[in-house]
């Protein structure tokens, strides 16, 4: 395929652009010190030699990211399952749409799972916010990603919006890739998962045709995440006192940082994430000549039921449940050696909260909401 100039500013390396960017790459101190971190057993020199043979993207992926994102799963989590392959043809291109819990596996666990299973690798967004060093963007890009321009003024929102829509459709009909995107920026931090609906706007900001055509070309398939523990539960926690005390309040480029490295290499327990059906068939049924308003909070909520009912539930999402609202409503799903540990669990992540004038109840009662809501959402759906 001809290379297309217009996107140079968002899309993924090319091939042709690999080396020289690995080479960028072995050069730069802190992405050596990075690696130094997640291969402590393993002599620089053989790495960077390792690193030097990828002459393409997809040797990128296939021979170092995706073991990278096993072993970095299989040290901690005991099992990641994934269900709803049936769904997904390996001849078609699709737009995967998915609830966000972490900031760095999430896309890198859908990617490296189809790998695993013979599919091809997806494109994956990822906000210019992230970027926070030169060897950072190098390396999602590398690994397919395309970046979303976060911070934009107002007068240049409308322009930023549709050249991303124009690449992403761009990607799925041209290119033929699978893209990833959040269903919102950045991750609900209570796990009250809805599709942002200025997103679905974006996606049908291509320019070519009306709403729900767009929103057709583009195969979407959502996807549900379930971690049994969210490592970063109380980091978001902290962050919600910490705006509830101070409305100001923004995160540090340290705190992301941190965010990032937590939510790796923290404890997440089991791990599962199924493919939906194809929404194509259900946007078919949806009168196109409704107000867009309407047919954007139509698609919204057809995206929300599909993601909350393929949610994966353990015993500390019912515990919270109950916790919060049930009145016991799910006591023949867990036993009292489940609640025990689950305390266990809330404790040690309350006590890791270092706050000035800590909050313990709305503290606690931020982590059980980030287990019960996603049992909420399927209840409101069934």
């Amino acid at each position: 395929m001809e290379k297309n100039t217009e996107f140079d500013d968002i899309r993924p390396y090319y091939d042709e652009e690999v080396a020289p960017v690995i080479d960028r790459l072995v050069r730069d101190p802190l992405f050596k010190k990075v690696v130094g971190k997640v291969f402590p057993e393993r002599d620089w020199h053989e790495l960077e030699t390792l690193l030097r043979t990828f002459t393409t993207k997809k040797e990128f992926q296939h021979q170092l990211i995706s073991k990278v994102v096993f072993q970095v799963v299989e040290a901690t989590s005991c099992s990641i399952k994934c269900a709803g392959l049936e769904h997904i043809r390996k001849d078609e291109a699709y737009t995967y749409i998915s609830n966000h819990r972490d900031i760095v596996l999430d896309a890198s666990m859908l990617s490296s799972m189809l790998i695993y299973k013979g599919y091809e690798s997806i494109e994956i967004a990822i906000g210019d916010n992230l970027l926070l060093y030169p060897w950072i963007e190098d390396v999602v890009k590398l690994n397919k990603s395309f970046i979303v321009k976060r911070g934009v003024s107002i007068r240049q929102m409308l322009e930023v919006s549709t050249h991303l829509s124009q690449y992403i459709h761009y990607a799925i009909n041209e290119k033929k890739e699978s893209v990833w995107i959040a269903q919102r920026e950045g991750r609900a931090k209570d796990s009250n998962d809805r599709t942002q609906e200025s997103l679905l706007k974006m996606l049908a900001m291509d320019g070519k045709d009306n709403f729900l055509t767009s929103l057709k070309e583009l195969n979407i398939v959502p996807v549900s995440f379930s971690y049994e523990y969210d490592p970063c539960d109380y980091l978001k926690a902290k962050e919600f006192q910490q705006k509830r005390d101070n409305p100001e309040f923004k995160k540090s480029q340290e705190d992301d940082l941190i965010n990032m490295e937590t939510g790796l290499f923290g404890y997440k327990g089991n791990i599962h994430f199924q493919f939906g059906m194809p929404i194509h068939p259900l946007l078919e049924q949806l009168d196109a000549q409704l107000p867009k308003n309407e047919l954007v909070t139509a698609v919204s909520a057809l995206i929300d039921k599909e993601i909350f009912l393929n949610y994966k539930f353990y015993p500390g999402n019912y515990i919270a449940y109950d916790r919060l609202w049930g009145q016991n409503r799910f006591a023949d799903t867990y036993t009292e050696k489940d609640c025990r540990l689950f305390d266990d669990y809330l404790n040690k992540q309350l006590d890791k909260i270092v706050l000035e004038d800590k909050d313990v109840p709305f503290l606690t009662e931020k982590i059980l909401e980030m287990y019960a809501n996603p049992v909420k959402n399927q209840l409101s759906v069934e």
